[in-house]
């Protein structure tokens, strides 16, 4: 546990960060550079944008017509995309990335509706055109684009362990025998991947604090995904819970969006480009409480 992406202790209230951030230009293309659409709250390092332009698009028509941006979201990763129960507020570097990119459009906070969609449904809600646009560890492959198109990289990250506090025997993937029961989100990568290079045996959920519960239970021996969301689920319960062994896959964040809406995936990816301070502002919001220093990855045109 001596990586600094490891340093579990740091995340201890990491849903309830929020930093007093100064605005900074938010790097709207197609926008008016004099207007500002209004001021933002101290929080959230972006304006939301006017008089915004985007010819050929046939998801900023749907988003203009309805007057409201679809976003879809997870809620059940702390630090990334969450909702707390409590107090029914949305949190996470994916949700304010999502609220980045529909200021960037033209719409605030208010007239954004975010869907909680599971892992295996993401494609589909996007061809569907249930949501505009979906932002939640969603990983770029190959096979996702045969139906979809994807804006960025704008986080990259690797797969780890999820194991008990107690458990000595799990150290990372390659300690994975035939006994041992990995749970992950249905349609992930992770899941697929345990499959090809483990003997583990496999359960799936919908949702990944499913399979922590599970852990926590005893009813699985190991939780896999993406390191960024292990840590958060780590930092909540650390007399339970660990993150183990080094990661085992590159994984690139990506904003799913329409396939073939390159004048969108354009904007989007200009906006990251373009607005290099909001995304660390963003980042340092709401995973700089862990200690984890990380720069913004260059976007791909051709994702």
């Amino acid at each position: 546990m001596q990586k600094k992406n490891r340093v579990v202790g740091a995340f201890a209230g990491l849903a309830l960060a929020a930093l007093a951030l100064t605005a900074c230009n938010s790097g709207t293309p197609g926008a008016d550079p004099g207007a500002s659409g209004g001021a933002t709250d101290a929080a959230n390092p972006w304006t939301v944008a006017t008089d915004v332009t985007l010819t050929g698009s046939p998801t900023f028509d749907r988003i203009k017509s309805a007057g409201v941006v679809k976003v879809g979201v997870k809620e059940d990763q702390p630090g990334l995309g969450y909702l707390d129960p409590v107090t029914n507020t949305r949190s996470g570097f994916d949700v304010d990335v999502a609220r980045w990119i529909a200021a960037s459009l033209g719409f605030d906070a208010d007239k954004i509706t975010f869907q909680p969609i599971a892992s295996a449904n993401r494609e589909q809600a996007i061809v569907n055109g249930d949501i505009d646009y979906y932002v939640g560890t969603y990983s770029i492959t190959d096979k996702r684009k045969q139906q979809i198109s994807f804006a960025g990289p704008y986080f990259i990250t690797g797969q780890g362990l999820l194991v008990a506090a107690n458990n000595d025997k799990i150290t990372g993937k390659d300690s994975l025998t035939a006994d041992e029961t990995v749970c992950s989100a249905t349609g992930s990568t992770s899941i697929q991947r345990i499959k090809e290079q483990t003997p583990a045996k496999t359960k799936e959920y919908d949702t990944y604090s499913a399979c922590v519960e599970d852990l926590k239970n005893g009813q699985v021996d190991a939780v896999t995904t993406d390191e960024a969301i292990l840590i958060g689920y780590a930092a909540q319960a650390p007399d339970q819970l660990k993150v183990v062994g080094e990661p085992f896959s590159e994984e690139r964040y990506g904003v799913g969006i329409a396939k073939g809406d390159a004048a969108f995936q354009t904007f989007i990816n200009t906006m990251f480009t373009d607005g290099g301070s909001t995304w660390q502002a963003i980042f340092d919001k709401n995973l700089g409480a862990s200690g984890v220093k990380a720069t913004q990855p260059k976007v791909d045109a051709a994702e």
